[in-house]
């Protein structure tokens, strides 16, 4: 193991009727509130009316960015900044998915940093500061309710880049009531369970030795997602199955499944980031076309550390054949995991041709010449990948 330091400030307030903390968790704060939500079905589901009734009572004064996309935008994050600026805001409230949370915390760092909040999510510049934020989570995906990091858009450049600005982005609090995931669409349930699993496979692709804990850890939550999510797709209303698809996705991407190791590749989450940052689309969706050609590409670095995670997830039998033949079984097992809960599994699924082959490979590089740890990949290593997922 490498060595490490671990530290997450942010409370995580879990379970049935726990939005009920939500005014007590306000009171260090001031009374200026602004509350960022997504495209309006937090009001469908009554969940917006819940949260002004306790805002009200606390004795707010709040102030609404409604409309956060999901790949949140940075014309949405100067809007947001504006209201802070202009309103004196004293606290965000993002209740929404893993877009509003990542869009509120550009949002928190903006209105603290003297510029403009793009300067830090380029690492033109630092942050200095943040306005504290609490969120209340409505889907399980992403794991922004418990880091620091953030996925922001530049429509206008196609820039679509992974940020932190620790400790200023961890959010103060996270609510997460499981009833809240039971009116999310079907699409949008298999995306959040194609991210987290997607995070945690990029985690358990890291190039440290001796991290069998960890290792483990994440083959388990591998299992556990895959024994909740045809739950959750059968019945949305299963609480236990939303529950656990729920803290799955939050300990997926709060910094527990890379102690001791160097993080992770992440080169599949830079492929996928410049594919929704030309195409605009879901990124579970992209996750689960390119990851398993990422496998399969990159197989022969480490044949025996994918056979077991083939064996210990995927239950493939090994007896008789290669590390390399049990691996990319492996593969076609979390490919057929997939696309059975409805995920898509060819670029053409979403109309993407092979006329943006080679300026995907250039984005997917954010202006280095490399990216991934397990397999550092050259550009055109990237284009092989999504000319592997056409």
């Amino acid at each position: 193991m490498e060595n490490f330091v671990f530290h997450n400030p942010t409370k995580l307030i879990f379970g049935r009727g726990q939005l009920s903390r939500l005014r007590q968790e306000l009171e260090p704060y001031g009374k200026r509130l602004l509350l960022v939500y997504g495209g309006g079905s937090i009001k469908r589901t009554g969940l917006y009316d819940e949260v002004m009734a306790i805002l009200r009572e606390a004795g707010c004064q709040v102030f609404e960015l409604a409309g956060v996309e999901p790949n949140p935008r940075l014309s949405t994050v100067h809007r947001g900044v504006a209201i802070c600026r202009q309103e004196q805001i004293d606290f965000i409230l993002a209740v929404g998915g893993g877009s509003v949370i990542d869009c509120a915390k550009a949002i928190a760092v903006g209105a603290r940093y003297d510029g403009d909040v793009w300067e830090v999510i380029t690492g033109k510049g630092q942050a200095t500061g943040a306005l504290p934020f609490g969120t209340v989570l409505t889907l399980a995906a992403t794991g922004s309710e418990m880091n620091p990091s953030s996925v922001i858009t530049n429509w206008e450049t196609r820039q679509k880049l992974g940020w932190s600005a620790e400790p200023y982005t961890y959010p103060a609090f996270s609510i997460l009531d499981p009833v809240y995931t039971f009116t999310v669409p079907r699409n949008h349930t298999v995306y959040g369970v194609v991210d987290m699993m997607s995070h945690a496979l990029e985690q358990y692709f890291h190039a440290a030795d001796n991290a069998p804990l960890i290792d483990r850890w994440i083959e388990d939550l591998l299992r556990t997602v895959m024994e909740a999510a045809p739950k959750v797709v059968a019945n949305p209303t299963d609480y236990e199955a939303r529950e656990t698809l729920m803290f799955c996705g939050t300990m997926a991407l709060n910094d527990v499944l890379s102690m001791g190791t160097d993080g992770g590749d992440w080169a599949t989450h830079a492929i996928e980031h410049a594919l929704s940052a030309v195409y605009d689309i879901p990124h579970g969706g992209g996750l689960a076309i390119v990851q398993p050609n990422w496998m399969k590409y990159c197989l022969d670095v480490n044949p025996a550390r994918f056979a077991r995670l083939a064996v210990r997830v995927f239950d493939v039998d090994p007896a008789g054949r290669t590390d390399r033949e049990v691996g990319l079984e492996g593969i076609e097992r979390l490919r057929q995991f997939w696309t059975g809960l409805g995920a898509p599994a060819r670029l053409a699924d979403y109309g993407v041709g092979d006329d943006q082959l080679e300026r995907l490979a250039s984005l997917s590089l954010k202006g280095g010449t490399t990216i991934g740890v397990f397999r550092k990949l050259t550009r055109e290593d990237v284009a092989a990948i999504l000319r592997m997922s056409l």
